[in-house]
């Protein structure tokens, strides 16, 4: 988990002042371990992460359905879904026109119509 905090590039915040890191990081049960909680406080950041052997319904659902909705969007583009790319830039291009789609199509659903 550590690795991937530290590769998030910085964040627009408050003109000239950028967000280094996240306030806050949800994760799921397979990050329960107390090492992984100190070493995100030590860095400034709130560890919100979902208990072992605890029953289901924590609340950290309502976060997770949009990251696994978005998933299953761009996973209706079967190239995004099976990587037949060998090179990383060009799976990186497609993965992004995935991604505009994705915001297209939401953007026309809240257009109202007249």
């Amino acid at each position: 988990m550590l690795p991937l905090v530290d590769a998030i590039p910085p964040i627009r915040g408050v003109r000239g002042q950028p967000l280094l890191k996240p306030k806050v990081i949800y994760a799921d049960r397979g990050y329960d371990s107390g090492p992984h909680r100190q070493r995100l406080r030590e860095r400034g950041i709130k560890p919100v992460i979902a208990r072992r052997r605890t029953e289901h319904g924590s609340g950290l659902g309502k976060f997770r359905w949009v990251v696994e909705r978005t998933h299953a969007w761009l996973h209706n583009s079967r190239r995004l879904r099976i990587r037949f790319e060998r090179r990383a830039d060009i799976h990186e291009a497609f993965l992004k026109l995935g991604c505009s789609l994705v915001c297209w199509n939401i953007f026309r659903r809240a257009e109202p119509s007249f």
